[in-house]
């Protein structure tokens, strides 16, 4: 599979802990490569030999290329032993003198052009809605301190002066960014206190057949508590949970249980609470994804059988069911915390996307980024290439326009793919361009869970002015019919977005 963070420390660093490889070789335009020899490829091959892997231009060993100039840059590719010797024996097979003598890199872009024709069935949803969000009225600020700035409590206190129909959002927003605040702190502690690996030893299973981390059972926990405690909600979902859950029920009981939306419950609150778990043992940045609903429907009952296969779906089930299967377009709220170099909180009330900087001195979010936008056209794509060859055929071709830079902007992209959703959709909402998880022959609904990632994070693309799609539909206008169920997802500029739309009319 595909990883691309861009950063050579954070991509090394998850090859050493999990294996792989990691390079930048040369090509047509960087004909030496990119890489500095002196302070960036020997001193990471240094440490990647003595992890008992490889580094080597594809025709030499890092190691011993002696610099000519203290910015002399190399190809560098590195990772482990066989891995590596593969790569030299493909260099070996190509190579003749006057393939040796010139920059053999220039070669390897030609290896890595060639692509199966394999049709792909996906699976897309074309729902339309005619519900659309009501926005909300700006707070505003008439004076502010200026050692703290705007804080979040500040902000949604403005919130609830300008719209009293949201007071009780205010203290939901209150619990969720001291929740997000106590995972920041478990995530930067989890080497240091013991809780990198699996959970349970390893055997530890969700519903979606994932194995949990332990930081995926103790972040869900979490979350839930803090949803409690706020008295606003009438049911959560989780990706940790089997079904919605009814906050009413004792914590320490099964949530096999019956699902009970409450009547004095005002929200519904959707989330994953560690998103790029599988990353979290090699530092890179991990995140929180969170949506809330009206709670607006009748008092119900769900039996314990009814998530199984094939059960019966009375119309009172269904109805029901609505109190949490609902829309994108639907959501009150929707954000994210993201756990890297900073602790950002990013959220949409419906009216913009404003982001927030966790100051640690003071244990407050401060306003840093407020009403983010997301440009037309951007310069960078956000997509798992390996399984470029299970793909369909509009999305290779979008993908191959904005690579090549055959796209209507003109300009060729660059790729960077982190494996983080939260990651790599908050550089897309703070740098422009796209990202995605599209439907492939092995994904055929595609791989991200519609209710709590897919919807609340189109809803913050499009509130900064983007879109999301399917490639068919709307991803905001598609009402789940499971918790758990998925759908292919392309979102980013709108310019982007449309082009790749015309690529699946066509």
């Amino acid at each position: 599979t595909s990883r691309y963070i861009g950063s050579m420390v954070g991509d090394v660093h998850r090859t050493l802990l999990y294996g792989g490889v990691f390079g930048y070789p040369a090509d047509s335009k960087n004909a030496n490569g990119k890489l500095r020899l002196l302070y960036e490829a020997a001193p990471m091959s240094y440490l990647i030999e003595q992890a008992g892997g490889k580094s080597t231009t594809g025709m030499a060993r890092i190691m011993d290329l002696p610099p000519k100039d203290v910015h002399q840059r190399v190809p560098l590719m590195m990772g482990g032993s066989d891995e590596i010797e593969e790569l030299e024996e493909f260099y070996e097979k190509l190579a003749d003198d006057e393939l040796k003598a010139s920059q053999a890199a220039r070669k390897t872009v030609k290896l890595a052009t060639a692509s199966a024709d394999a049709t792909t069935t996906v699976a897309m949803m074309a729902i339309s809605s005619e519900k659309k969000v009501k926005g909300i009225k700006s707070p505003v600020f008439a004076e502010t301190c200026d050692q703290t700035g705007i804080t979040l409590s500040r902000f949604m206190l403005e919130v609830a002066r300008a719209n009293p129909e949201l007071v009780e959002l205010e203290s939901v927003f209150a619990s969720v960014q001291t929740a997000c605040k106590t995972i920041s702190k478990l995530v930067k502690r989890s080497a240091i206190d013991g809780m990198t690996g699996y959970a349970g030893g390893g055997g530890s299973i969700n519903v979606q057949g994932e194995e949990q981390k332990k930081l995926d059972v103790i972040t869900n926990d979490v979350l839930k508590r803090a949803l409690k405690f706020t008295g606003r909600m009438g049911v959560i979902a989780s990706e940790e949970e089997d079904a919605p859950v009814n906050v009413e029920n004792k914590l320490d009981e099964s949530y096999e249980s019956d699902v009970l939306v409450e009547e004095g419950g005002k929200y519904i609150s959707v989330f994953d609470p560690l998103d790029g778990s599988s990353n979290i043992d090699a530092g890179i940045p991990v995140g929180t994804i969170f949506g809330i609903y009206d709670d607006s429907d009748d008092d119900c009952v769900l039996p314990d059988d009814f998530f199984e296969e094939g059960a019966d779906m009375s119309e009172a089930m269904q109805q029901c069911l609505r109190s949490t299967l609902k829309p994108g377009n639907s959501l009150v709220a929707a954000g994210y915390a993201l756990y890297s170099s900073a602790t950002h909180f990013v959220f949409t009330l419906g009216d913009g996307v404003n982001g927030f900087t966790l100051d640690e001195s003071i244990g407050e979010f401060i306003l840093t980024h407020p009403n983010i936008k997301v440009p037309p056209r951007g310069k960078i794509y956000s997509i798992n290439e390996a399984n470029r060859d299970n793909w369909d055929e509009p999305t290779k071709a979008w993908i191959d326009s904005l690579a090549k830079g055959t796209n209507r902007g003109g300009s060729a992209y660059t790729s960077r793919y982190i494996g983080s959703m939260v990651g790599d959709v908050h550089r897309t909402l703070l740098y422009g361009g796209v990202f995605g998880y599209p439907a492939d022959s092995k994904n055929v609904n595609g791989k991200l869970r519609l209710l709590y990632e897919a919807a609340p994070m189109s809803y913050l693309i499009e509130q900064a002015g983007g879109k999301s799609t399917t490639g068919m539909a709307r991803i905001m206008d598609l009402p789940p019919k499971d918790v758990h169920q998925r759908v292919p997802l392309m979102m980013g500029g709108s310019d982007e977005i449309e082009e790749l739309e015309e690529f699946y009319t066509n």
